[in-house]
């Protein structure tokens, strides 16, 4: 049984938002959810970062009160997901990986609807802005694009103002700047108090926006800090990559200052504590034409590495 781990927010807060202890969740052999146990208190963002099929989104359909786990227990704001679901839903915000929105309702229409369940929503007008679909906000949704109707799916979950956001993989579909000005909404969500428990496959989107990271994989939490804790944990090392190119040789076991490297079709990732001693060893090897430097550069660990650590694989596959 694994210890619990605790999220903190601010320096003094006690409030736990939520509450986790050797939750499980099966569907026949595979267990979607295993002995996970976890505190989060309240206004962090605090981000669940794995694959697809990792268990992520079986995790915040038990926490909203969707699914019912095998066993352990769950309390979101001090209430059961399951037997004071009403009174929880009052007080959340959820998107779902795959949102039910009415097709022949527009943006606004979507939107008010939500706000209807709630005593204290946000102004409708507020969170057009926020999701960038002002100039949408007449449409019909079955006329939106993708990336748009993932940025509504965002804005139902918003509108509530609840205490606790729930977003399932929520810039998936967006382009590279719709998924920043979320990013930019998520953390000003944050500044107005609320907890935001964020699902996602992207490294830098949990690195970016996230107060603490639990790495989740095959159903287990397998590390959980801060995304700077996390790195600083797994790598005192500086990665070094390389471009592959035919002919060229791949064995980097005996380069000074290299604990260990990754080889991918395209590159070469070498992990050293001695960048100096390992270039220079590298160049010296391409002089003797035994290697071709190609693109190389030098950056610091990210939780890409760490999660390729902890698991052996990328997370993209």
């Amino acid at each position: 049984m694994h210890d619990k781990k605790e999220v903190k927010g601010k320096a003094g807060n006690t409030v736990k938002s939520i509450v986790v202890s050797s939750l499980v969740k099966s569907y026949g052999p595979l267990k979607a959810v295993n002995d996970v146990s976890i505190t989060i208190e309240k206004g962090v963002i605090f981000g669940m970062l794995g694959p697809n099929g990792a268990g992520k989104t079986t995790m915040v359909e038990i926490l909203v009160g969707l699914r019912f786990p095998d066993s352990g227990s769950v309390t979101v704001l001090e209430l059961n997901p399951v037997t004071q679901k009403e009174k929880l839903n009052q007080k959340i915000g959820v998107q779902l990986q795959t949102p039910s929105l009415f097709p022949r309702l527009t943006v606004r229409e979507s939107l008010r609807l939500h706000a209807g369940l709630y005593q204290n929503p946000f102004p409708e007008a507020q969170v057009l802005a926020w999701i960038g679909l002002h100039e949408k906000a007449g449409t019909l949704n079955y006329k939106l694009s993708g990336g748009q109707m993932q940025r509504l799916a965002v804005g139902t979950a918003i509108i509530g103002n609840g205490e606790i956001i729930f977003l399932d993989e929520p810039t998936t579909g967006l382009d590279p700047q719709a998924r920043r000005n979320l990013w930019e909404v998520i953390l000003h969500l944050k500044n107005l108090g609320k907890t935001i428990f964020l699902t996602t496959h992207y490294m830098e989107e949990a690195q970016q926006l996230c107060d603490q990271v639990a790495i989740i994989d095959h159903g287990s939490i397998i590390a959980l800090d801060s995304p700077e804790g996390l790195i600083n944990n797994h790598y005192s090392e500086q990665a070094i990559e390389i471009k592959i190119t035919d002919g060229m040789d791949t064995d980097y076991s005996n380069i000074p200052g290299v604990s260990r490297f990754q080889i991918t079709e395209e590159k070469a990732t070498l992990y050293s504590s001695n960048v100096e001693d390992s270039i220079r060893y590298l160049i010296n090897e391409e002089k003797k034409g035994k290697a071709a430097l190609t693109n190389l550069s030098i950056r610091k660990a990210t939780l890409e590495d760490v999660f390729l650590k902890l698991t052996g694989r990328s997370i993209r596959g």
